[in-house]
């Protein structure tokens, strides 16, 4: 049986930036949240749901660096966890979060407690921390090339939210504010680190398998988010 020769880099990065149009951003929910039309019940539905996958990201990089055998990638992925969790109590991404929580009308308590996760959110996030664990490590950050297509998204988000939610200010935005740029960057050095370390094509058919799976995550989350929020 012939083996498939690899795709050439051009076109191996064509068929994952291909994969765009399946990313949350086209989803019909964020373009209500976009434009204005949800009400204070619908950003407290959107918030709380969406802390739960901010708060295993550090567990699915966790799981991505303990299952890399390389040094180097293991370093540069630690920085991740502690972006999100911060370097202290009281700091990073997840303490982001739970402000814009807060600024939608939610207590903290409510929010950390899970109260108002609905279950399809958590079976997806579920679903993408178990993949990031089970999965060869170049898989796992595959799926994280989402970060590709977030930067414009979150620019968007701030300036959206801005003009049409009034009671938020831009303070309480920090999360999206703080992480346009180092989103850019991370999308840059994921890429990167996929081109190199997959190389054959079976490979690359999974890493483009990967990131397709991912967006199906994010958009069975906005699925489950907007039955919810009604």
């Amino acid at each position: 049986m012939s083996v498939a020769p690899p795709l050439p880099e051009s076109a191996f990065i064509g068929e994952l930036r291909g994969l765009s149009h399946r990313y949350w951003g086209t989803h019909p929910f964020h373009h209500r949240l976009h434009t204005g039309e949800l009400d204070e019940r619908g950003l407290r539905i959107w918030a709380a749901n969406r802390w739960y996958y901010q708060r295993l990201l550090p567990q699915k990089d966790a799981a991505i660096i303990g299952n890399c055998p390389l040094p180097e990638i293991r370093r540069a992925w630690l920085d991740r966890i502690v972006y999100h969790d911060g370097p202290c109590e009281g700091t990073g991404g997840t303490e982001r979060w739970l402000r814009l929580c807060t600024a939608v009308g939610l207590d903290r308590e409510e929010v950390l407690d899970e109260r108002h996760v609905v279950p399809g959110v958590r079976f997806a996030v579920d679903a993408y921390v178990t993949f990031a664990r089970t999965k060869p490590w170049w898989e796992a950050v595959a799926s994280g090339l989402t970060e590709m297509f977030a930067g414009h998204l979150m620019q968007r988000r701030v300036a959206d939210m801005l003009a049409n939610y009034a009671w938020i200010a831009r303070e309480d935005l920090t999360y999206f504010t703080n992480r346009i740029d180092k989103v850019s960057g991370e999308g840059k050095d994921t890429l990167d680190i996929v081109v190199r370390h997959c190389v054959t094509r079976e490979q690359q058919d999974r890493a483009i398998a990967a990131l397709a799976f991912k967006c199906d995550v994010l958009w069975s989350m906005l699925d489950a988010i907007e039955r919810a929020a009604g």
